[in-house]
């Protein structure tokens, strides 16, 4: 049983900054390919950005340029960094783990309002 913990969330103005961080237990991390997905209210569940056990990232259209997905094998933990937030990067934010299985997180709430 892989356990996911996001954190990092919360509130900030437009054109500000947030880091997410996903720390996980219970799995073989470095193997595994991690992503991070949104969605918003009413809204189906998006693919922001994933990196597999390699290193190599991919990134949704609308985030390249702005947000950062990166990865630490000896914290177990997966980070995204979110800079020039808009409101439509409103959304919680889920962390999700690929390798044998697939695991999700509980979600972070991202609110980018003035």
């Amino acid at each position: 049983q892989v356990q996911l913990v996001e954190s990092g969330g919360g509130l900030v103005q437009p054109g500000g900054s947030l880091r997410l961080s996903c720390a996980a237990s219970g799995s073989i991390f470095s193997r595994s390919a991690m992503g991070w997905y949104r969605q918003a209210p009413g809204q189906q569940r998006d693919l922001v950005a994933t990196i597999t056990s390699a290193g190599s990232t991919n990134y949704a259209d609308s985030v390249k340029g702005r947000f950062t997905i990166s990865r630490d094998n000896a914290k177990n933990t997966v980070y995204l960094q979110m800079n020039s937030l808009r409101p439509e990067d409103t959304a919680v934010y889920y962390c999700n783990y690929r390798y044998t299985r697939t695991y999700w997180g509980q979600g972070t709430q991202v609110t980018v309002s003035s």
